[in-house]
């Protein structure tokens, strides 16, 4: 069984999350557009009385549970990640102020997308669980026996044009996060530590 007591694990998966978290604010502060799943969120904000952050965890919580259905059990990072990347926005997003400065807009863009790619290689890499979305990814890949790119080409489009239509921020930032995360993802993979799964002998 994975060892979990390793607080160092913990700390470099809550520092993904809560670097990821920020990434998330600062790309919504720059008003250029957004990655499929943000712009899903801020879309259902549009149409109900919650925060950005409580959005993000219910989608998460409700991907969580329709993964069951599909033999896909969270591990604890997949919990922590449904519910900590929702809290850290709220906390975040009062610190970060919107601006209309079309320089400032592409910094904050392009800054949101390096620590959302920073974010998600430290929380990866801690290796307690895929987040909940990458969970769902890899049971539709198992059940329909599609590749997983296909899988998630065909999730984030059409969670986009779910959040398109309820009003979500779509725009060039869409474009230039869904060219530049892999790369950003990546590079930060191979930059740092990954925590290896260690087992007890029974």
């Amino acid at each position: 069984m994975q060892n979990y007591r390793d607080p160092y694990t913990y700390l470099q998966l809550m520092f993904g999350l809560f670097l990821s978290a920020t990434g998330i604010v600062f790309m919504l502060k720059a008003d250029l557009g957004m990655g499929p799943w943000p712009v899903l969120h801020v879309g259902l904000t549009n149409h109900l009385p919650l925060t950005l952050g409580k959005v993000t965890q219910i989608v998460g919580l409700i991907i969580i549970i329709s993964s069951l259905f599909l033999r896909i059990y969270p591990g604890i990072g997949t919990v922590l990640n449904m519910f900590f990347i929702g809290f850290f926005i709220d906390i975040v997003d009062p610190f970060i102020p919107q601006t209309n400065h079309l320089v400032y807009q592409i910094t904050m863009l392009a800054f949101g997308i390096l620590l959302f790619g920073m974010g998600t290689g430290l929380y990866i890499n801690a290796n307690l669980g895929a987040g909940p979305r990458d969970g769902l990814m890899l049971g539709l890949s198992k059940k329909t026996g599609k590749s997983i790119r296909m899988i998630r080409a065909m999730m984030e489009i059409v969670v986009l044009t779910i959040g398109f239509f309820l009003g979500g921020p779509v725009g060039v930032g869409t474009v230039a996060f869904a060219l530049a995360i892999g790369p950003a993802v990546q590079f930060f993979l191979k930059f740092f530590p990954e925590r290896r799964k260690s087992f007890k002998k029974e």
